[in-house]
């Protein structure tokens, strides 16, 4: 089994900038993609950015030029750095991780951090 952690969240100005992480753990093996996802108050949830195996990296138009997604694969742990923080940013972000084993698609999640931001 996957467990996923995240952590980094908080609150923080407009303008300011936040640094989430994703710590997996368990069976971390075939591990085909993973991403950050956000449900803001009232919304569905998005996918905000996603990272490939190979290391293909997709945005939301939203957070383009703003976000940035990362892994560091020695530490199992994926990041996301949010700059230029808006206030429609705050949400809780949730990181994710898809795993396909015997043509079964496995998505996991993690228990979500909460961003806000607020002036």
């Amino acid at each position: 089994q996957l467990q996923l952690v995240e952590s980094g969240g908080g609150l923080v100005q407009p303008g300011g900038s936040l640094r989430l992480s994703c710590a997996a753990s368990g069976s971390i093996f075939s591990i085909n993609g993973m991403g950050w996802y956000r449900q803001a108050p009232g919304k569905q949830r998005e996918l905000v950015a996603s990272i490939t195996s190979s290391g293909s990296t997709n945005y939301a138009d939203s957070v383009k030029g703003r976000f940035t997604i990362s892994r560091d694969n020695a530490k199992n742990t994926m990041y996301l750095q949010m700059n230029s923080l808006k206030p429609e940013d705050t949400a809780v972000y949730y990181c994710n991780a898809r795993r396909i084993t015997m043509a079964v698609i496995y998505d996991y999640w993690g228990q979500g951090t909460q961003g806000t931001v607020s002036s």
